[in-house]
């Protein structure tokens, strides 16, 4: 990995530990609404809507834990940037911190879905596996709609309006092969293609991501 893009992820790590109270927030968001979720449902949800509130909380929990990424960084720090590397660099520093922020927020999210709502997932190695497959591709979506976000004089409102309509299929395609985890079953090679399907959808996001992020940038 080139150093630059070492150093800009190092930076965004130590601003993330200076400033606690945006990830504790965050925290607080996924436990109070997995609590709510408890407190609203007697009994273990089936597993059709358990899968389903797992995905939307995480669609919604990446908004607020990427959504900052692009934001939080004012002119004069972006021109220091500017003058320091290169737009590849500093995207892909972007994408590798809130992959790695989302990761961790997803794993936290499952940890205490199982707690409070159980558990019907049939096969968990394979739950997990998908967590982080669709943590990665939501949190690569946002972070490229908080670059064009921030660009729009730091409209945040603008995250959510172009971002829902470009992750609904991904949510949908995740959802959907999130049920092989269940034991619901699928015709032979489908799993791998759906799990394909979002790989690539994810790939496309990074190069689309490397060609657009320097225009932004030029800005």
């Amino acid at each position: 990995m080139n150093k630059k893009v070492i150093a800009l992820l190092f930076k965004d790590v130590l601003l993330e530990f200076r400033q606690k109270h945006s990830f504790y927030g965050i925290l607080l968001y996924i436990a109070a609404t997995v609590f709510v979720l408890y407190l609203s449902m007697p009994d273990t949800p089936e597993s059709s809507v358990w899968n389903s509130l797992f995905w939307v909380i995480q669609l919604f929990v990446c908004v607020n834990a990427v959504a900052k990424s692009f934001l939080q960084e004012n002119k004069g720090r972006m021109l220091y940037f500017y003058s320091i590397a290169s737009p590849v660099q500093f995207i892909a520093a972007k994408l590798i911190f809130n992959m790695g922020l989302m990761l961790i927020m997803s794993l936290i999210s499952l940890v205490l879905f199982v707690t409070f709502l159980g558990s019907p997932v049939a096969d968990f190695q394979l739950f997990i596996g998908i967590t982080i497959l669709g943590g990665t591709g939501i949190s690569l979506v946002f972070s490229l709609m908080s670059a064009i976000a921030a660009k729009a004089q730091q409209n945040a409102a603008l995250i959510a309006i172009l971002g829902f309509p470009v992750i609904l299929p991904q949510l949908l395609i995740l959802i959907k092969l999130s049920k092989s985890a269940f034991g619901e079953v699928f015709r032979d090679g489908a799993v791998l293609q759906l799990a394909g399907l979002t790989i690539l959808m994810d790939l496309l996001v990074i190069v689309l991501s490397v060609i657009l992020f320097p225009y932004l940038w030029k800005d």
